[in-house]
């Protein structure tokens, strides 16, 4: 006992004497890697308890339910979040456009179990337009390179783009996300090298770290559209979180989908797919923006993007159609051959065919090259819509005279979101014509129900 009072004391002495003497080589090998300056990154906002038991309200509250990145507190933030809030029209069309792909892109944010925050992606990206082309040749909803397209399996030729459709190229950037994050292992990285390239943040990283400087998002060296780019991401979704403290009026987005896809075999006219469809031809081209030419090919087994209410309405209008789905024939040139003489051939001005294949007027020889020049014109088409709807109560018509067909009761089916003024603009007619014919009294449009539209020999 009395020598083991002797020893721990001396013991003690030892390892004091160890912890008190420099180690200056030892101290610089074991110098930990510089740290994030964490507090910079809040996470309060995104860590919330969520009731299970009540489904979404909408898509935004799908969105807010599934934020998972921790939220970034900089001045940078506040200064676009600043910005998005003094200009609430332009978040509102943003938001209007991004409502016909949200829940798809939502919904596939979620079966991959990634953070909603990535669905709010393209609003910084493209602003929600699928149609978006930079400076730097990016383009789409999600602003692919071609390179990177190309790498990722998004066909771009002369026919299409795949860039632009909304589908493909948001499975395409999902895909990169998910890479981005695994190969850096922090979000905020993966969003800045999906703006700026893996390779540069690495490179950045890599220098931060030989000069003894912190390696996270913030502490890395980037241009000035990749420093903003993130906080951009953030600005929005504080929007999102809360529109109300905004004051942005976000607008309807149901959480059910919007679009429903069919494939095509057969070449069909752009134009005549709308009319099957009974849409505008520019919603058409809102949904099927990836077609560079008026015809889409049926050998690419393209698939069409239509709403789901008029996926009913085109198969109908199709199975009744009896012409020509195209007007347009595809055309091999041969080199050499002068499109003056090519247009002569199929009957149309050599400017209206430079203009149809998109030919600069300082080339005057075809090289080996596809073209399309006008072929049969399309037949007319006897909308579903024109059918009588059914349980609709009319007098049955007389008999009609000769040498004239009887009128079709043409009606159309009210959609979510449509207006009177919209409505009447479409079918070439008034807001008042489209109220005395249907007893309207005031703006108000009932989802579901059918309006009568003049001028087919219905009377209200």
């Amino acid at each position: 006992m009395k020598f083991l009072r002797l020893f721990v004391p001396l013991c003690l002495a030892v390892l004091a004497g160890c912890a008190g003497t420099p180690q200056k080589q030892t101290q610089a090998a074991a110098t930990p890697a510089p740290t994030p300056n964490l507090q910079r990154y809040v996470a309060t906002d995104t860590s919330r308890t969520v009731d299970l038991t009540r489904p979404p309200v909408d898509a935004w509250d799908r969105i807010r339910r599934g934020f998972a990145i921790p939220n970034l507190d900089t001045p940078l933030v506040q200064q676009w979040t600043d910005y998005y809030a003094a200009h609430p029209d332009y978040v509102q069309r943003m938001a209007s456009r991004a409502g016909k792909y949200l829940y798809y892109i939502v919904d596939e944010v979620n079966r991959r179990g990634l953070p909603t925050e990535l669905a709010l992606l393209p609003f910084v990206e493209s602003a929600y337009d699928p149609g978006a082309y930079s400076r730097s040749k990016a383009a789409g909803l999600w602003q692919f390179i071609p390179s990177t397209g190309e790498h990722f399996n998004l066909k771009q030729d002369w026919w299409r783009d795949q860039r632009r459709d909304p589908i493909a190229s948001t499975n395409a950037a999902l895909d990169y996300l998910e890479y981005l994050f695994e190969f850096q292992g922090d979000w905020y990285l993966a969003l800045a090298s999906y703006n700026w390239g893996e390779g540069a943040v690495r490179r950045a990283m890599d220098r931060n770290a030989a000069g003894g400087q912190p390696t996270d998002y913030l502490s890395l060296d980037m241009p000035d559209e990749t420093r903003n780019y993130v906080p951009k991401l953030q600005a929005i979704k504080n929007i999102v979180a809360n529109p109300q403290k905004y004051a942005v009026a976000l607008p309807p987005v149901d959480n059910a989908p919007y679009f429903a896809t069919i494939t095509k075999t057969r070449d069909i006219d752009v134009e005549l797919a709308a009319r099957l469809a009974e849409m505008p031809l520019d919603e058409f081209k809102a949904l099927n923006p990836s077609f560079n030419r008026p015809i889409i090919l049926g050998e690419h087994q393209p698939t069409l993007i239509l709403p789901l209410d008029r996926v009913s309405v085109f198969n109908a209008n199709l199975e009744a159609y009896k012409g020509d789905l195209s007007s347009w024939k595809v055309y091999r040139a041969r080199r050499g051959e002068s499109y003056a003489a090519i247009a002569k051939r199929f009957g149309i001005t050599e400017s209206r065919l430079r203009e149809i294949n998109g030919i600069s007027s300082r080339r005057r020889k075809a090289v080996a090259q596809t073209l399309l020049v006008p072929g049969k014109p399309a037949g007319g088409v006897r909308l579903a819509s024109l059918e009588e709807p059914a349980g609709m109560d009319t007098p049955s018509p007389a008999a009609p005279r000769a040498g004239r067909a009887a009128p079709n009761a043409r009606s159309h089916l009210i959609r979510r979101g449509e207006t009177l003024f919209g409505l009447a603009k479409r079918y070439g007619t008034t807001v008042d014509a489209l109220r005395a014919l249907n007893n309207i009294k005031g703006s108000q449009l009932k989802v579901g129900s059918r309006l009568r539209i003049p001028g087919t020999g219905v009377r209200g």
